[in-house]
């Protein structure tokens, strides 16, 4: 008779279910004759397996046991029991996944060593550009040949899953030690040094790594550094395709501007200079020099803003250093170290004492600097003293302007700097930040009110101020504080109106302050739209292409 619908899949789980409950035993199924019967399980089958080494019953062969000899010596741990079979591989624990695959430490089987194993993780389901990168990687890696870069042994497909096999290195990564806080500089300065001699023998075989950051560098037992995960390395001859896919692709903390703008035919060795920058704030810091909510928000600070002083991090952390990170942060590619070696050599200076060749910047560029990495207080400041020059310039050509409103104007533009300045401080605690922003939208709107107020100034151009408060907190990419900025504009603005109707003034005009509450709905509502579209494209890039 024919099977009822669904009896073959009924039967398919079945099969299932009693290979799990083997493995649940502790005892070791058979898989060559499993997957002789059930060929079509060969996936499912892996995921039971990688689930059950995930979460193995206590009396499974991964428990733990400490056995005592006859002459009372304990005896040699056995080597840990397999969870998989691939290949000529038998997978022991995995160790790590990426954005393209997850990575097993192994046993090769031949030769009896333990190996890293990386196997893509789609699998089958992989699409022509996942399993080009894929194999661009093991590619990239296999060209290399240095003691403190992660050899690749050999590459391959088993099962319709490609795979390559690396040295294995045990130990922890350079992210963990980070973790641990602030390194000693010394130890930083040769930790990067050594880095950076790596990284100038992948760009000698015309390799950019492109995605450098701290869990990308393996920590052997010795404390030994290796560079690892080529996944987005662009090559650099002329016949590499790597370069024209236009993707924003990496980690934000540690990427380039032309990275992360997306300018991907800028990106060269300088690149990997500024990554290998961001790694040595952050081992003499215990942070990135970049740091956000949201990748969205650290995009934004790689592209335009500049790091905090290190020394304002860690004041412990020698001037040298800091110069030297300097450098390596520039937004500019031509300003940073023209090489990898160049940097090294400098990180050599500093070790040996001797003068490096970071030098500080004039105060131009120092101005520059400040500016944009406190953009909100310089460029409040800027225009309030533009306001300042215009206010005096006024009481000096206008002669029956009296002294008295004079002074009133100038001294709420002087508390409005004041106020700004203490945002600013507080703006810098990452737990008050956003709080902050609130309270200085708040202040804006009621300081440039009293502006109004004191310089009688309610129907003059001023009020443009309000519209422009609006539009400038779009730039914090937060809709609830365009949302604030425009409720609390409109409402003050209204609060003004009839202030000076109660005063006689401004009356008969109720169509045009009606106009004016309106434009600035309009304005707040089409800002808080602009940002809530951008902030969506960010949750879909979070997901699509950050690794």
């Amino acid at each position: 008779m024919p099977a009822e619908p669904g009896s073959n899949d009924d039967a398919l789980a079945a099969a299932l279910d009693s290979y799990l409950a083997e493995l649940q035993a502790g005892r070791k199924p058979d898989r060559a004759s499993f997957l002789a019967r059930h060929p079509e399980l060969v996936t499912m089958l892996d995921c039971v397996e990688a689930l059950h080494h995930l979460a193995p019953p206590p009396s499974s062969a991964h428990a733990e046991t400490i056995d005592s000899s006859a002459d009372g010596q304990t005896p040699r741990q056995p080597k840990p029991e397999p969870f998989a079979d691939f290949g000529r591989y038998d997978l022991l624990e995995e160790i790590g996944r990426g954005g393209m695959g997850v990575v097993y430490r192994a046993r090769q089987k031949e030769l009896d060593r333990v190996v890293a194993l990386k196997i893509i993780l789609a699998g089958q389901l992989a699409s022509p550009e996942i399993v080009r990168r894929f194999l661009a990687e093991s590619r990239a890696a296999a060209r290399l040949q240095h003691p403190n870069i992660v050899r690749v042994f050999e590459a391959g497909e088993f099962q319709g899953r490609h795979f390559f096999a690396m040295e294995h290195v045990a130990g922890s990564n350079l992210a963990a030690l980070a973790r641990r806080g602030p390194l000693d500089p010394v130890d930083a300065a040769r930790l990067v040094c050594t880095v950076a001699r790596a990284v100038e023998h992948l760009h000698s075989q015309g390799i950019v790594h492109r995605d450098l950051k701290p869990s990308n560098i393996l920590l052997d037992e010795k404390g030994r550094p290796f560079v690892t995960d080529f996944g987005l390395a662009k090559l650099l001859d002329a016949q590499s395709q790597m370069t024209q896919s236009g993707v924003i692709a990496g980690t934000p903390s540690y990427m380039p501007p032309e990275q992360a703008a997306g300018r991907v035919a800028e990106i060269g060795p300088r690149s990997d200079v500024y990554s290998l920058g961001a790694i040595l704030y952050e081992l003499l810091a215990g942070r990135p020099p970049f740091q956000a909510e949201s990748p969205l928000d650290t995009l934004v600070q790689v592209i335009e803003s500049e790091p905090t002083l290190l020394r304002d991090v860690n004041p412990r952390a020698p001037r040298e250093l800091e110069l030297i990170c300097q450098r390596c942060l520039e937004k500019s590619p031509d300003a940073r170290y023209a090489s990898a070696a160049a940097l090294a050599d400098d990180l050599e200076r500093f070790l040996k004492g001797d003068a490096i060749e970071a030098q500080p910047h004039g105060v131009w560029q120092q101005a520059r600097r400040w500016a944009r990495r406190e953009p909100a207080l310089a460029s409040r400041l800027i225009a309030l003293a533009l306001c300042a020059v215009v206010a005096q310039a006024k009481y000096s050509a206008v002669h029956n302007v009296p002294l008295s409103l004079h002074v009133n104007v100038m001294t709420v533009l002087a508390v409005w700097m004041l106020v700004s300045i203490v945002c600013q401080w507080f703006l810098r605690n990452e737990r008050r930040a956003g709080v902050t922003r609130f309270v200085w939208a708040g202040a804006d709107i009621l300081l440039l009110t009293a502006v109004l107020k004191v310089d009688d100034a309610f129907l003059s151009p001023l009020i443009v101020g309000y519209p422009m408060l609006v539009v400038a907190s779009g730039l914090w990419f937060r809709v609830s504080l365009v949302a604030f900025t425009t409720v609390v504009a409109a409402l003050v603005y209204s609060v003004l109106v009839f202030d000076n109707y109660c005063r006689g003034a401004g009356q008969g005009q109720w169509n045009w302050h009606a106009i004016f509450v309106v434009a600035l709905a309009i304005i707040g509502f089409i800002v808080a739209y602009q940002v809530r579209r951008v902030r969506a494209l960010s949750r879909f890039y979070e997901g699509r292409h950050l690794p």
